[in-house]
């Protein structure tokens, strides 16, 4: 092997690596968001002390792969796909490790509720499928990455509209709860917060299927709503 082939093929375990720390990255917001919304359903708080744990092991792989991504573009100077495909990382592991803040948050005010002696599931909204078709979003945008499927990609950013319309739905019912019965309106607030950032995580998979195109197409559709029909 000579020099050129040499460097070329540590380029490529450079780049795999990227992109299976990404996935250990993402691997871990799933286990976070799915681990909230357990919470929320069963009122077992104490996971809410690993799901904060996690967060930081979340926190350290979005700084350890920042390097790494600004390592390869001064070591390596990639260019054309290559180069999208450091770039994009370097967008979606930010959408990841808010995805995991997000995910903190509503374990927190699961906790918050469920400490008060509140019942969340008493008050009839449909969290529990708001916040499984955002994470069946992360988890079909970190397969659209894996597989580099810019067409799997577009089916999670069509997803967001649905995850929004419900969200609405769900304030909307809040609302009402709060009118009738001021009594409710501190568990009220607490579950639209929960829910607010439940649609937040799936904007943030919205987000990372955006660069998922931008690095199989070269195509940049954020705020193009047209490219998405």
């Amino acid at each position: 092997m000579n020099d050129s082939q040499h460097l070329s093929s540590q380029f490529d375990e450079d780049l795999s690596r990227l992109r299976t720390h990404v996935l250990q990255m993402g691997g871990l917001v799933e286990t976070q968001v799915s681990g909230a919304i357990d919470a929320y359903t069963t009122g077992e708080v104490a996971s809410v002390k690993s799901i904060v744990e996690t967060d930081r092991k979340v926190n350290e792989l979005e700084k350890a792969i920042d390097d790494d991504c600004a390592h390869i573009i001064a070591k390596r100077q990639p260019a054309a796909s290559d180069l999208r495909l450091v770039l994009g990382i370097s967008k979606i592991v930010t959408d990841l490790e808010r995805a995991g803040d997000e995910a903190k948050k509503i374990a927190k005010g699961v906790r918050r509720i469920y400490e008060a002696g509140h019942m969340p599931s008493q008050y009839g909204v449909g969290i529990r499928h708001l916040a499984e078709a955002a994470l069946a979003m992360v988890r079909q945008a970190l397969d659209a990455f894996a597989r580099m499927d810019g067409e799997r990609a577009l089916a999670v950013i069509r997803a967001d509209n649905d995850v929004d319309v419900e969200f609405k739905s769900i304030i909307r019912q809040l609302i009402t709860h709060m009118m009738e019965d001021p009594r409710t309106i501190t568990t009220s607030i607490e579950i639209i917060s929960i829910a607010r950032a439940i649609e937040r995580i799936g904007d943030h998979a919205k987000n990372i299927s955006e660069q998922v195109i931008f690095v199989v197409e070269g195509r940049d559709i954020r705020h193009n709503k047209e490219a998405i029909k």
